[in-house]
């Protein structure tokens, strides 16, 4: 009798079989597609670039859930022995109310439905304090094609600026922008300890080219690049100094900054950033610290790292 809804992106669910969505509808699960997609259509569908990466789960409005991990056999260590390696939070309180109306503004943008749809439904908790005794302070970010805002991005390089002496980044897909890129390097060049940890192999070979194509600049800069592997790292993180962490779905390229629907959490608390520091630096000695500085084969890396910068502000 639970009510359940179900919203996935019509790229990212593709995967998703005909019989598995029956199942889930013939058990009572509401479900819809964010952007569906129509084979060649793309004129009739601009918006098919421009998808939701959002990974929320709520649930009674008062536990929340949002972070990189996805629902695929990919994230799961019971099927898969190489499962990615992902960061997910559990929220509770008042935040948890910002996570919910993230959801049902995606879930009424994608079904077309209107807000008397909900009228009439229990959708939030009454007894849910605004501040309770040993509470973080917590913040629901969200950002997308329909602002021009970029406020995750924004937040991202206003915290790497802002650091006093420690800036941690973890990221599957590293395509920095030039602000982004200026950010770090600045940082590092201050004499901040600054640090890159990107997956060895992504899944996304082009992406690995075009990350490594800008780890001689951070290098020389002072910016200390790990590769984790052999597993997928699909984290998605930053840490400043010791307070101010951010967790989430955002990767740090231009797709995510610009293109996809992300949400990201920030949290200011001690407490919080020495066990997300506990966790990178775990991560940092299971890698493989970069060295290199413009020594790399020309065929097997440089041109094929210079081509995939050239693609970069699309990847």
């Amino acid at each position: 009798g639970v009510k359940v809804r179900l919203l996935m992106d019509a790229i990212g669910s593709s995967a998703m079989t005909r019989r598995a969505l029956r199942r889930l509808r013939d058990a009572g699960v509401e479900t819809a597609w964010f952007h569906p997609s129509q084979f060649l259509k793309p004129v009739k569908r601009p918006w098919l670039n421009l998808r939701t990466h959002r990974k929320v789960v709520v649930v009674d409005g008062r536990i929340g859930f949002t972070g990189g991990i996805n629902v695929t056999d990919e994230e799961n260590e019971q099927v898969r022995s190489d499962a990615y390696r992902d960061l997910h939070v559990r929220l509770q309180g008042h935040v948890v109310r910002s996570l919910q109306l993230v959801f049902l503004e995606d879930w009424l943008y994608a079904t077309r439905q209107e807000r008397a749809a909900f009228h009439g439904q229990k959708l939030w908790p009454e007894d849910v304090p605004t501040r309770a005794q040993g509470t973080v302070d917590a913040q629901v970010l969200v950002s997308g094609p329909d602002s021009s805002w970029e406020a995750i991005h924004r937040l991202m390089v206003a915290a790497i600026h802002e650091a006093k002496h420690r800036v941690w980044l973890v990221t599957p897909y590293f395509v920095p922008g030039e602000a982004a890129r200026m950010a770090l390097t600045s940082a590092a060049l201050g004499g901040l300890d600054v640090r890159v940890l990107v997956p060895r192999v992504s899944d996304s070979r082009l992406v690995t080219y075009a990350a490594r194509s800008y780890f001689d600049e951070l290098l020389e800069a002072g910016v200390r690049i790990y590769e984790y592997g052999p597993r997928m790292l699909h984290t998605k993180a930053l840490l400043a100094d010791d307070e101010v962490c951010i967790v989430g779905s955002a990767n740090f390229d231009s797709r995510s900054f610009r293109l996809n629907f992300e949400l990201s959490m920030l949290f200011r608390d001690q407490a919080v950033a020495a066990e997300l520091a506990g966790m990178i630096d775990t991560d940092m000695q299971r890698a493989q610290e970069v060295r290199f500085v413009r020594r790399r084969p020309l065929w097997r890396s440089r041109l094929p790292e210079a081509f995939a910068r050239l693609l970069s502000p699309l990847l």
